[in-house]
């Protein structure tokens, strides 16, 4: 990293009211300068969602704070294109979530999707997410990390096309020393749609469910499981190579 400071836009899904965003506000104070736009309301698995149907407003709440009524995603169009029209951020940092992002969760959270549009416009991105989050969980550790993990990022020659997803196991109130590369692990949900009834008798859902993790070798959770953090490169590209090669293979004669 140079000696100049960067420049670094946070997001998150939770709102701006979030503990975490707070101390990811703070940490990364020290080291760059930060501009936040973020959510008015939470926002949790809005995934990589646009919205087009309604105008959105934007709001300073304070020097480099900005709020709107939209998505992550529109968090970080909105900032890119009324904030940064001249010169664009050097990193998009989304976090730090309430609750872990790892596996297939990372294609529903609105924290990552926030990351994802960063990699599309071409900006390095990261985002963060404490597992088993629960109300009062210390953050500051975790922001801390996130601190030196973006001074050796220059150093790391990573593709702006691949962004960086960061999950912590709960913090002990030690700083965080261990850490593994991980690939996405794998979950499911028992009791995926619960039924039930209204005082009135009528009928309503909820999507929820008890979460039961695969305990991969090498896969975010186990690395959780083990209590060290998990860093996952990922890229949006979904395209299956192997099976484009065997596809064209075949002759379809429609």
């Amino acid at each position: 990293m140079s000696e100049q400071k960067k420049t670094i836009l946070i997001t998150n899904d939770d709102g701006y009211f979030s503990d975490g965003i707070k101390c990811l506000f703070k940490g990364l104070s020290r080291i760059a300068r930060v501009y936040m736009v973020a959510p008015d309301q939470e926002q949790s698995a809005s995934s990589h969602s646009l919205t087009l149907n309604r105008p959105l407003r934007v709001h300073k709440i304070d020097k480099d704070c900005y709020i709107t009524d939209g998505t992550p995603t529109d968090c970080v169009m909105l900032a890119i294109h009324l904030l940064f029209k001249k010169k664009r951020p050097d990193m998009i940092i989304s976090g730090i979530n309430h609750g872990s992002n790892m596996g297939d969760d990372v294609t529903y959270s609105g924290t990552v999707a926030a990351a994802i549009e960063g990699s599309i416009l071409g900006i390095p991105s990261i985002a963060a997410s404490m597992a088993n989050y629960e109300l009062g969980t210390k953050l500051d550790q975790a922001a801390k990390f996130i601190a030196k993990f973006v001074k050796l990022y220059d150093k790391l020659k990573i593709d702006p096309a691949t962004f960086i997803n960061i999950n912590f196991p709960l913090n002990d109130g030690r700083s965080y020393k261990k850490y593994e590369i991980t690939k996405l692990g794998m979950r499911q949900y028992k009791d995926i749609i619960i039924h039930k009834t209204d005082p009135r008798g009528k009928a309503y859902y909820w999507i929820g469910g008890r979460a039961k993790w695969k305990t991969t070798r090498g896969s975010d959770f186990e690395a959780i499981q083990r209590k060290v953090v998990s860093i996952t490169p990922l890229k949006l590209n979904f395209t299956d190579f192997d099976s484009m090669e065997e596809l064209r293979k075949i002759k379809m004669n429609f």
